[in-house]
């Protein structure tokens, strides 16, 4: 464990950041591997596991809850010098994330025929989309287990073991795709199924070295097995801080699901190109995603410690630090998208596609490198209705309008890039607003940080 409490807040950050950013890296890689191997087999492969890797999302929406609320509640636990309850915290959520996987399970096996029948646009797409879900269903449900692990840990300053362990699990991923998916010697490959289980195998796999490696390191912020199991007051915890921030990501998941249906309507090309397109933009985002994901546990326990001036600072720095990559990333991709495509298609059409959209959504880098610092910041302090609240706004007009265009029959590709971009900046500014406000009435009403 680590105290946040003291030493600089930039370093603080810079040595969480890191490492949160090679782990986040090596988790898109899993999906960007499969899309590299699965982009040689046709249009049709790469719109399915497109597709279906939009779930990835919605799980992602779901372990958000875990997420944030493991990482805050422990956070301001360590910063109340408090180890029995960041112990009583982790063993309990440790209970609802096994729980989580196994009803995640049952759900994607039951009912992933239905997700493809409403958003893919040919039947070959849902076939085949379906085909790898049912294979990537294990790697999916782990990430709630997962999630409470890491998130716990990094709530008490702890992510880099972790961090190694991932890249060993990709390794295996890297090393199974190509040979699932299009076989070697007597084997002749699974398809797109390969892929799924590749990456399935490669979970297990890191799941087993995080075990392993927390029973046999001394120091580490330790697991109750008694308490693992249902408790009110933790679950009411974590649904408070956390439940707002899944929500959140709940609605980028139906952001993803409604330009799919949009699509759906243009064709094939379209819904690989934009699968395309948005899994490189998220690569894209990984650094300042660390950031972001660093900066709560270091603005919590200082919260909880009571030290304002080093919460302040932390969001200064954050800022500073998320806006500046943005604008950085944002070059290339309005300049020269192409070049970040073409490892992964050889369809000019899907290619055109995919650049487009980077190109345009690239001006909107800025306003959410904001969006991430702000949303740090709400959960810090153990309040995400805000950040819920302008994902909320953006998502709705853009849905709104999207409809509406749709259904006057003048949806255009670009027109869809332009509402996406435009929303954003949208939510920037209401992120923006009611952080000031939170940051008026939580800081410097109890210290006089700006003279």
């Amino acid at each position: 464990m680590q105290d946040l409490t003291r030493g600089p807040i930039h370093k603080h950050l810079i040595t969480m950041s890191l490492p949160i950013a090679i782990g986040l890296f090596i988790q898109t890689l899993y999906f960007i591997i499969d899309l590299y191997f699965v982009g040689n087999l046709g249009d049709v492969a790469l719109a399915g596991v497109s597709t279906a890797g939009n779930l990835f999302f919605f799980v992602m929406a779901l372990t958000q809850v875990f997420n944030v609320g493991c990482a805050t509640l422990v956070a301001h636990a360590i910063g109340r010098k408090d180890q029995k309850n960041a112990a009583a915290i982790y063993s309990h959520a440790l209970f609802y994330g096994i729980a989580a996987t196994i009803l995640l399970s049952a759900i994607g096996y039951l009912f992933g025929p239905y997700y493809f029948s409403l958003l893919a646009a040919t039947n070959d797409i849902a076939v085949t989309g379906l085909s790898y879900l049912y294979w990537f269903i294990p790697a999916l449900a782990l990430q709630f287990i997962l999630t409470v692990i890491s998130a716990s840990m990094r709530g008490a300053g702890l992510v880099k073991p972790f961090m190694v362990i991932q890249m060993v699990a990709l390794l295996l991923n890297m090393v199974l795709s190509p040979v699932l998916i299009t076989g070697i010697g007597l084997f002749s490959g699974m398809h797109v199924a390969g892929a799924g289980l590749a990456s399935s195998i490669a979970t297990i796999s890191g799941l087993i070295m995080t075990i392993f490696y927390i029973k046999r390191t001394p120091g580490l912020l330790k697991l109750a097995p008694n308490l693992i199991k249902n408790d009110t007051k933790t679950l009411k915890s974590l649904l408070k801080i956390g439940g707002p921030a899944g929500s959140e990501f709940m609605l980028t998941f139906l952001y993803m699901a409604i330009i799919y249906w949009a699509l759906s309507q243009l064709g094939t090309d379209e819904q690989a190109g934009f699968g395309l397109g948005i899994r490189i933009m998220q690569s894209l985002f990984l650094p300042v995603m660390a950031i972001a994901f660093a900066a709560p546990a270091i603005a919590a326990q200082n919260y909880a410690a009571g030290k304002m001036k080093r919460v302040y600072t932390t969001y200064k720095t954050t800022t500073l630090a998320t806006t500046s990559l943005m604008f950085l990333l944002a070059i290339p991709c309005i300049l020269m998208p192409d070049i970040f495509f073409t490892p992964f298609s050889n369809d000019p059409e899907v290619i055109a596609v995919a650049a487009t959209f980077l190109s345009y959504v690239g001006f909107n880098f800025v306003p959410a490198g904001l969006v991430f610092s702000c949303s740090a910041m709400f959960q810090a302090f153990g309040n995400t209705w805000p950040a819920l609240l302008s994902t909320f706004l953006r998502v709705g007009s853009f849905s709104i309008l999207l409809i509406y265009f749709t259904s006057q029959a003048t949806i255009t590709t670009t027109t869809i890039w332009l509402l996406s971009a435009a929303t954003v900046f949208f939510q920037a500014l209401i992120s923006f607003t009611f952080l000031q406000l939170t940051l008026k009435r939580r800081l410097f009403s109890k210290v006089k940080i700006l003279t």
